[in-house]
């Protein structure tokens, strides 16, 4: 278990389920309309063009940093739990004090990213920003801490909530802080 600014974490699945509904947005009308998504090869086709763009590009293009209004995008690098080899994926972020706080989401789909898998077996990680690259150790927040990440995502994705609710369980805030040095 690991503790932060935010509270008791630790680095373990998720095992509380949201319950999704079998009822069409349409057939009830307090419900909000759920969010387009894209085919997943449309899904996948778009994070290989955004890490060969960011490859092409010596690094020039495919990160930015996090404003107050928009998250931010990285470069987080796990070891493969299986392989033991370097594993790097695109993820958004935005910022909770020194924390770096992402979802582990696989474009919304019903497994759970590689990454997090990974993050869990060996939850330190190479996390590379528009500035800088530093070490972080990542892990799940849990109660309260979820639930303030989670709403502060709320406000930089008005979609959210649809966007879990297409999930068979519950989607884990993964909070990375950067290890000190020196």
């Amino acid at each position: 278990m690991a503790t932060g600014s935010g509270g008791p974490r630790t680095v373990m699945t998720m095992s509380s389920s949201t319950p999704s509904s079998s009822t069409p947005p349409s057939a009830t009308s307090d419900k909000k309309r759920e969010p387009f998504l894209p085919p997943r090869w449309v899904i996948t086709t778009a994070w290989r063009i955004h890490r060969a763009l960011y490859r092409w590009s010596g690094g020039r293009f495919g990160l930015r940093d996090a404003r107050p209004d928009r998250y931010g995008l990285a470069q987080l690098t796990t070891t493969g739990r299986r392989s033991g080899e370097a594993r790097s994926v695109m993820i958004g972020f935005f910022t909770d004090g020194d924390d770096l706080v992402t979802m582990a989401m696989n474009g919304w789909g019903e497994a759970e990213p590689a990454w997090w898998l990974n993050l869990q077996a060996e939850p330190t990680a190479t996390l590379t920003l528009p500035d800088r690259t530093i070490e972080v150790v990542g892990a799940a927040a849990e109660g309260s801490e979820h639930d303030r990440l989670w709403d502060r995502w709320r406000e930089l994705d008005k979609d959210l909530d649809g966007w879990a609710a297409r999930r068979p369980g519950k989607t884990a805030v993964v909070v990375l802080t950067p290890v000190e040095t020196g």
